[in-house]
């Protein structure tokens, strides 16, 4: 069980590491709308808002990490959420992106269900602490059913990184 105090114990890290969500994901770093029916596919669509955004330079280098890093372990969560990370060099600081699915797509979740909220994270391989603070704040962010319900109801990029971010 974690400490009461734990979501102001990781706020305080990102700061630490002048990092905060609001930096990190913008609106050109929010797709509403992913077509893909399969991991691999939700995958690309997430790379291609990244590469969009200009925020990853090489999309085939980025994706086979991504994809070893699911290869070791699903990144499919619970609740439908599903967060694809992984460490290379085509980036020089930690970037994400949000993708929300018109439809559930099947991730190898923990709780077997399918997701259609994702978030894409990648960071240097020299930096583990921006990388491992991002994945436990947003894991955090994603307890609150509510916080979930709000993010697949809006139509509003700006929304959703409110929403994450309150």
């Amino acid at each position: 069980m974690l400490p009461k105090n734990y979501l102001t114990i990781v706020r305080t890290a990102l700061t630490l590491y002048n990092m905060d969500l609001k930096s990190v994901l913008t609106t050109e770093s929010v797709d509403l709308h992913l077509k893909g029916t399969t991991k691999e596919q939700i995958i690309d669509e997430l790379l291609d808002v990244l590469v969009k955004a200009g925020k990853v330079a090489d999309k085939e280098a980025a994706r086979e990490c991504v994809l070893a890093r699911e290869r070791k372990m699903s990144t499919g969560m619970k609740h439908g959420i599903a967060i694809p990370h992984g460490k290379t060099d085509t980036v020089s600081n930690l970037v994400a992106c949000i993708g929300i699915s018109d439809v559930p797509v099947d991730f190898d979740s923990l709780d077997q269900e399918p997701c259609r909220i994702f978030i894409m994270t990648l960071s240097p391989v020299n930096k583990t602490g921006p990388h491992l603070q991002f994945l436990a704040e947003v894991s955090l962010l994603f307890k609150s059913a509510e916080k979930r319900e709000q993010i697949l109801k809006t139509q509003d990029k700006a929304e959703v990184i409110k929403i994450l971010t309150e």
